[in-house]
């Protein structure tokens, strides 16, 4: 297998930065959407999993003074600092959590690994290829020091996701055939929605496709346990100037607009195709121009032996058919993912009542915190972010080429 998928059975490797007993001290840089959503995975974790390491809220970051003192307040941060590198520096932190544009991961991530921290970063990695080659340079020389750094691909955490990604690793498919992927939202088809962070290239690197488009790479990846060799791709941008933000950006879509216009300097939709390293056909779709669709993830997988198929507006469910059943009573299933021996489910509520959108920050604080305390190898890496972040580079490229497949190129 090219790169790595599970978190479990690795031996453990080399024992991470020493922190304060018991405790490993987090530092978020970031507070709006994403970093409500991980404050809420850091300050739940420990309360539901038995952990080796107890997550300690040490400080979060913004530029608004009045901002992130509102933050921290709300959601249970001990500090607020105003640059980043005063939050790197806290002797009570031993963890940077990134929910930043992407402009800023590198720059973040690579200071907070030689400063000696582990790191975890939200997707996509970088905003560039070759920001991303720089952190996973980083990344491996603070692996040596015991460092680990991870970046933050929560759908993998959905229980639901993480049984399938077993199933097909059991070979309950068989051979793969095709694995078909889409993300679609709505809260751009406002002509009038205001012209945020997420819709200029120098901030966000690219619009749908790095904010949709790279969730369902790792998915499509991380299921099948093998690489996207190639793709064939368009996009396009619908609304192409839209009214400048007034005030801050809130949530997705920000504020009220002003009546001067911007331009939008990302795409509003990618559609591609793509190859595994198998050969099996792959085909994705990334929008925020689908009205009607709130955050509608849909994947499938077939193979020679079966099927599955997974919803994330019903994401407590996994679809299931087995192909070498008898065609008289063969026929997609409903599995409920909610049994103790079901992924994440044995520290949550007896079978049949369901989790949501947050679980998928609370498992991914628990899974980074035995990562650390185990020593174990960091997953998802950033090495596997750098692989997405190669095949978004080669979707734009083969879309500004007219479609030409183009190869995505293998990890050295």
């Amino acid at each position: 297998m090219a790169r790595s998928q599970e978190t479990e059975a690795h031996a453990p490797a080399s024992p991470p930065p020493r922190q304060a007993s018991g405790t490993l001290g987090v530092g978020m840089v970031g507070y709006a959407f994403m970093g409500a959503a991980h404050s809420q995975g850091w300050r739940t974790a420990g309360h539901v999993f038995d952990l080796p390491l107890r997550p300690a809220l040490a400080a979060i970051c913004g530029r608004d003074r009045a901002a992130v003192d509102a933050a921290a307040a709300r959601h249970g941060w001990a500090a607020a600092e105003t640059d980043w590198r005063a939050l790197i520096a806290r002797d009570d932190v031993q963890l940077v959590d990134i929910c930043t544009p992407g402009d800023s991961h590198a720059e973040i991530a690579v200071a907070a690994l030689e400063a000696g921290k582990h790191v975890l970063c939200e997707k996509p990695l970088a905003n560039t290829v070759a920001e991303a080659e720089a952190m996973v340079r980083a990344a491996e020389a603070a692996a040596a020091r015991g460092q680990r750094a991870i970046v933050g691909f929560n759908y993998r955490k959905v229980p639901a996701i993480a049984y399938a990604r077993r199933l097909i690793a059991e070979g309950r498919l068989g051979p793969l055939r095709h694995v078909r992927a889409t993300y679609l939202q709505d809260w751009l088809v406002d002509p009038a929605s205001p012209l945020t962070w997420r819709l200029r290239r120098e901030h966000a690197g690219s619009g749908a496709l790095g904010d949709l488009g790279a969730h369902i790479v790792d998915l499509a990846q991380y299921l099948s346990g093998e690489l996207l060799t190639g793709v064939s791709a368009v996009s396009e941008t619908f609304v192409r100037e839209r009214p400048l933000l007034s005030g801050a950006s809130a949530g997705l879509a920000g504020g009220a607009g002003t009546v001067e216009r911007g331009e939008v300097t990302v795409d509003d939709a990618a559609i591609f195709t793509g190859r595994l390293a198998s050969g099996a056909l792959a085909s994705f779709e990334a929008t925020r121009m689908a009205a009607g669709r709130k955050n509608a993830l849909r994947l499938e997988v077939n193979g020679e032996f079966g099927s599955l198929a997974f919803d994330l507006e019903r994401l407590n469910e996994l679809s299931f058919h087995d192909h070498t059943e008898p065609a008289a009573t063969a026929g997609f299933r409903r599995i409920l993912v909610t049994e103790p021996d079901h992924p994440y489910l044995e520290a949550w509520w007896p079978p049949g009542h369901g989790l949501g959108y947050e679980h998928t920050f609370v498992h991914q604080a628990r899974d980074v915190v035995r990562t650390i305390a185990d020593g174990a190898p960091a997953v998802p890496s950033f090495a596997d972010g750098l692989q997405v972040q190669r095949v978004l580079a080669a979707v734009e490229e083969s879309a500004a080429k007219n479609s030409v497949h183009t190869p995505v190129p293998s990890p050295s």
